[in-house]
């Protein structure tokens, strides 16, 4: 597994990459933004992951993350020493996988990248499964399960691989009212915890980028019960 560490502190890159070496990973290093961007263009699916670093030189990390999110789902956790909550909620909203605050131990490092991974390793397509794959429609949506592929009125639409998931459940059972934590238990297959923002983070990113190309609101909040398709 190749995980790109993006850090221009050439000492932080380095204790990383050394650590992450020791643990049974493959590293590549960047210290700024164009020569991250540009690496991650070239790699062609050889990355399994990107660390991170807020501030570059070159293009932000908040500019990167951005860019890589029109081309590719790679899973990014956002390294930064900017520890606002509201900082943290804005770059998971633009496609980040996790977030850790500097200081860090490496130890913690570790276990974040190994959690993010188990989740991504849950959302693959198992051959078995692919015989059952569909195409679902609503309204000018189309999502093609088979090749984890959306479009509206015929342009394709980027999406996380947990924006997929969320669209994909809506799109099956519509009419149907999902609570955060329904949401939750079935896209992270996890416990959710109700001071957790993951989910109104990504239906307000998914709603965002599905207006973008269709005017429709499709995505319908209940206040205090949750999020369903809204009737045509």
């Amino acid at each position: 597994m190749k995980i790109l560490i993006i850090e221009d502190d050439k000492e932080i890159n380095r204790l990383l990459s050394v650590f992450l070496t020791q643990n049974g990973y493959d590293t590549e290093s960047s210290f700024d933004g164009v020569s991250g961007l540009n690496m991650i263009k070239k790699a062609e699916g050889d990355l399994d992951m990107i660390l991170l670093d807020m501030m570059l030189p070159g293009f932000s990390g908040n500019e990167i993350l951005t860019k890589i999110r029109e081309f590719t789902d790679i899973p990014v956790i956002v390294i930064s020493a900017v520890s606002a909550l509201s900082e943290r909620l804005f770059m998971m909203k633009n496609g980040a996988d996790d977030y850790i605050i500097k200081p860090f131990e490496l130890p913690d490092v570790l276990v974040r990248i190994e959690a993010v991974m188990r989740r991504c390793r849950k959302e693959t397509v198992h051959p078995e499964k692919e015989a059952a794959a569909k195409v679902l429609s609503y309204g000018s949506i189309k999502l093609d399960t088979g090749l984890s592929k959306v479009t509206v009125k015929g342009s394709e639409l980027i999406l996380t691989s947990k924006e997929f998931e969320i669209l994909k459940l809506l799109l099956e059972n519509p009419g149907k009212l999902f609570s955060k934590a329904n949401l939750y238990e079935s896209v992270w297959n996890e416990e959710y915890f109700p001071e957790d923002q993951s989910i109104k983070v990504h239906m307000s990113n998914l709603r965002s980028k599905l207006k973008k190309l269709d005017d429709f609101d499709y995505i319908e909040t209940i206040w205090g019960m949750g999020y369903r398709l809204r009737k045509l």
